[in-house]
């Protein structure tokens, strides 16, 4: 095994993690500026293997239509819609910028990755049904959702969701919301374009199998990565100026190591998930929707349970879950060892604080590790009453690690959303957490560009090209109706969504 180092190779850009992070980031940085120079390293043997691929993803594209755990219900009964609509403009973004890389020839064909499916919330119970009621006139009296349709009606909920109504008992209080434009997002074949794409590019290395053991600062400031070839053992040494740690749940390990004030005190809670996948042709020619209802209490949002309507290697797919669980991997294909490795003197406080205040959590995962197979077709029944036990297998799911920050009053805060971490001069960042992540990509990656380059982000070349990839770029798509439904139409023509 060769075991020698080599120094001294440099790089504009480095990025860690071949996911959809890394891939929109390169491609907006070469977009802005062709003559970059970007080395890009994968930890795998493959693209898009973890956090991004098709069966470890929600692939909802997240634009709030369906997803109640973006509009809580507040003490005095009113419902909560802010979250909803910043969602629902940053996914309309991110079409925006896949429209722009199906023009200019990035991808050729926008079925590759994207497909209509209605995105439907589905209830039982008469506190349920009063509440998404509630929801549904909240939230149409925005122009994002005023298309969202509500019905109670058994006969309407049988033309939408004929499974989910099969078998259900007259009697039961139901009530459903549709939203005709909602979408399926194959994050890994999306990744997978645009890495292809981007590797052809002057000036742009993707290496897989290439492990980053190490991230120092130099003396000049600039940052040294130390990055070994697992197939062959070499290691080496490159010198950049920017880093961004786009590993998913290895981005914590490696922030970490990078030593800059803006990373103490985070830790990592690791969340795996797991799908019951239909086998049956029959029944899931029957579905087409992504149906989500709520989420038990305790349970994270990405375990919000969901009856999904999936389109993956081109073949339709039906998937429900995600059921819950705990490991101390940061990553499908991580160590057991992840989570204690992450575990320092400037996060143990909140660490601990998360494990006091957090039980319900806790016990809610040991649940879900301890279900058997009839625990979980019965949870599937509730939302497909004549689901049958030998139609179904269990699929692992992708590994989430929720970001635990310092949090002044309790010590520490479990946070269920993403964050950029960024140094104070902008030369590394990472992003840590899960949803809704790949949706929202695009406008993820515009904010961190305009924070790690600010020099040139504002300059008038930029701006225009920026301006290009995003023509909203600068507006508010949330205040300005006319160019919502302008947007919109147009990226629906562009992606084929119409």
């Amino acid at each position: 095994m060769n075991n020698s180092t080599v120094s001294n190779s440099t790089a504009d850009v480095v990025l860690i993690g071949a996911g959809i992070m890394s891939a929109t980031l390169g491609v907006m940085l070469k977009e802005l500026q062709p003559d970059l120079t970007i080395e890009i390293f994968e930890r795998l043997d493959v693209i898009a293997a973890e956090s991004s691929d098709a069966m470890n993803n929600a692939g909802t594209g997240h634009s709030a239509f369906c997803e109640l755990n973006y509009t809580p219900q507040l003490p005095d009964g009113s419902i909560e819609i802010k979250k909803a609509i910043n969602i629902a403009e940053q996914f309309e973004i991110s079409k925006e910028f896949w429209s722009y890389l199906i023009e200019s020839g990035y991808i050729t064909s926008p079925k590759a990755f994207i497909t209509k499916v209605p995105h439907m919330s589905f209830v039982w119970g008469a506190e349920n049904v009063e509440y998404l009621k509630k929801r549904q006139q909240a939230l149409t009296k925005h122009h994002f959702f005023r298309d969202m349709l509500y019905s109670e009606d058994a006969a309407q909920l049988k033309q939408w969701i004929p499974l989910v109504m099969e078998g259900r008992a007259a009697n039961e209080k139901v009530s459903a919301t549709y939203m005709d434009i909602g979408t399926d997002v194959n994050f890994g074949s999306l990744t997978r374009a645009l890495f292809d794409k981007l590797k052809q590019l002057p000036g742009v290395s993707l290496s897989l199998n290439h492990e980053v053991d190490d991230i120092k600062r130099t003396a000049d400031g600039s940052w040294q990565v130390k990055v070994t070839d697992k197939t062959g053992g070499a290691s080496r040494k490159l010198n950049t100026k920017f880093i961004f740690v786009g590993a998913g749940g290895g981005a914590l390990p490696l922030l970490q190591k990078s030593g800059i004030p803006e990373s103490k005190g985070f830790g990592g809670f690791p969340v795996s998930g797991q799908w019951l996948v239909c086998t049956n042709e029959t029944v899931i020619a029957q579905h087409n929707a992504k149906v989500y209802g709520k989420a038990s209490v305790g349970s994270p949002p990405m375990s919000v349970p969901h009856l999904d309507t999936r389109t993956v290697n081109n073949k339709k797919e039906l998937l429900f879950g995600p059921y819950a669980g705990f490991s101390t991997r940061f990553l499908k294909k991580g160590s057991l060892l992840d989570l204690f490795k992450s575990i320092k003197f400037n996060n143990i406080k909140p660490l601990l604080s998360v494990g006091m205040h957090e039980m319900k959590l806790t016990k809610y995962l040991i649940s879900q590790v301890l279900q058997s197979p009839a625990d979980r077709l019965k949870a599937l029944q509730e939302y497909f009453p004549n689901a049958k036990q030998g139609e179904w297998v269990l699929e692992h799911a992708g590994q989430r690690v929720q970001i635990i920050k310092k949090d002044d009053k309790l010590g520490g805060k479990l946070e269920f959303g993403t964050e950029v971490v960024t140094s104070a001069d902008g030369s590394i960042s990472a992003l840590l957490g899960a949803s809704p992540g790949a949706s929202t990509s695009v406008p993820i990656m515009i904010q961190l560009i305009e924070r790690c380059f600010k020099g040139k982000a504002t300059s008038a070349a930029w701006q225009a090209k920026l301006k290009q990839m995003i023509p909203s770029y600068g507006l508010s798509m949330v205040k300005d109706e006319q160019l919502a439904d302008a947007t919109r139409a147009r990226t629906s023509k562009v992606l084929e969504l119409i």
